[in-house]
């Protein structure tokens, strides 16, 4: 099938290119750009709009797969549904050392039925972790539980995963000698490791340096996760003095952030063990339920202990950021953006559905950031992070992902209240070469594939 996209503004920061020209693609790639209008099975008119490459989420959670081993079909609820309707081409799950099934299994289902955008995957270190045994969070993991643990990721890296995640604060028993041993596995292959590091607010100072010094010891390309969520209490603008001074001493970081000044996490997480009031400087009333019997509702104490104890898996808001600090992180050019998003059967954070609009969206016509750099963000610096050389750019014979949105109308609707909402402004998401979202309406789910390397 070829596709002529005509008339639009051809924004592909990947290869420096901002220019009113034409796109063709041709089965599934990108053909090239062009003055001319040649033949096509569909011409679309993208005129006053803005033609990039389809967006890749560098961080966000995938949901579990079904009982029967196939991806969650509801188009309403489903991340990945959510993803392909904010523009999201390309996601990237298995974040924070989480994978919701073996990340090959779920790889390998994703080119079995299709799914609604492209699949990469990390190897989480926790998932892993739990397989080999253990299951204490607050214990080191013995000897043997490593050596398993290493067989397991290396497997995964060996059969394409783009590198190792890590959630050190939800595992607060790892020591620095299980960290190196796990990352180690990447330094054939360069791919990165990516953490949510063991502290935050006040202490995400010694929590930065344990994973970047783990980082700059094996030389490897190191992500660290959603810092507006471990810095945005009033320690950003130090926090990247941090960055740039492991960044000085050789060592490749970067990070990744969501727009939103409130975090998301299940409330029986360690994220509350017993410090979490004083750490936050707030009451329980800064945590909202997400979901559950008290869905919308900001809890009391009682409340707050009865869900611990009752459904430590329910997912929460929780109102403590500060969004001066989420502002000044995409003031600095190595952060880019990523949802974090992570739905609990449509329940959960509206950066499921609305992150990337609210960038393109808020914070570009707000002069928060151009136009070419919020766009550069989220397609050829996170394809750059992880070497997907196919992805986040309209070079010729790059997969034909694309998408056309209007910048004077893109906006996200997605709210705290009902964190489905779909955005507006986007005209066209194509994956593949295939029109799989048209101005919020589902053309095609099945189109995406998996990405690995």
């Amino acid at each position: 099938m070829k596709i002529l996209i005509q008339n639009g503004r051809i924004l592909d920061p990947a290869e420096r290119i901002d220019a009113g020209l034409n796109l063709l693609l041709t089965d599934g790639k990108i053909a090239g750009l062009t003055s001319e209008a040649p033949e096509a099975d569909l011409r679309i008119d993208a005129s006053g709009k803005v033609v990039c490459p389809g967006l890749i989420d560098i961080h966000m959670h995938e949901d579990p797969l079904d009982p029967d081993g196939r991806l969650y079909a509801d188009t309403e609820r489903g991340i990945l549904f959510c993803m392909l309707r904010q523009g999201v081409t390309t996601a990237v799950a298995g974040n924070c050392g989480e994978n919701r099934a073996h990340p090959l299994q779920y790889l390998d289902t994703v080119d079995r039925d299709g799914a609604p955008v492209n699949l990469a995957m990390f190897a989480g270190h926790g998932y892993f972790r739990t397989l080999a045994g253990a299951a204490d969070k607050y214990a080191p993991a013995a000897r043997a539980q490593i050596e398993a643990m290493n067989r397991e990721l290396a497997r995964c890296l060996e059969h394409g995963c783009v590198g190792i995640s890590y959630g050190i604060r939800y595992i607060p028993g790892m020591n620095r000698q299980e960290l190196l041993e796990t990352a180690a596995l990447c330094r054939d292959s360069g791919k990165p490791i990516a953490a949510h590091i063991r502290d935050d607010a006040d202490a995400v100072f010694g929590a930065a340096e344990e994973f970047l010094d783990a980082g700059l010891e094996l030389g490897l390309p190191t992500q660290v996760s959603h810092i507006g969520s471990m810095a945005g209490f009033g320690q950003m603008s130090r926090f990247l003095r941090l960055i740039d001074s492991y960044r000085a001493r050789g060592l490749d970081v970067s990070c990744d952030c969501y727009p939103y000044a409130a975090f998301s996490t299940d409330i029986g997480e360690t994220t509350y063990d017993d410090g979490w009031l004083e750490r936050y400087h707030c009451g329980y009333d800064a945590v909202e339920m997400a979901e559950g019997r008290y869905r919308g509702q900001r809890l009391t104490e009682e409340r707050f202990r009865e869900m611990r104890r009752e459904h430590p898996e329910y997912k929460t808001v929780c109102y403590v950021m500060q969004q001066a600090d989420v502002d000044l992180a995409y003031g600095h050019p190595g952060v880019m953006v990523a949802s974090d998003g992570t739905l609990s059967h449509g329940q959960g954070h509206p950066r499921a559905a609305g992150c990337f609009p609210r960038v393109l969206g808020t914070y570009v016509r707000e002069g928060k950031l151009s136009l070419y750099d919020a766009v550069s963000r989220m397609t050829a610096e996170p394809a750059a992070r992880l070497r997907l050389r196919n992805k986040g750019t309209l070079r010729k014979g790059a997969d034909a992902d694309v998408l056309i949105f209007d910048p004077e109308t893109i906006a996200d609707r997605a709210t705290f209240s009902d964190p489905l909402l779909p955005p507006v402004g986007i005209d066209w998401v194509i994956v593949n070469g295939t029109p799989a979202c048209s101005d919020g309406v589902l053309l095609c789910t099945d189109a995406g594939r998996s990405v690995r390397r």
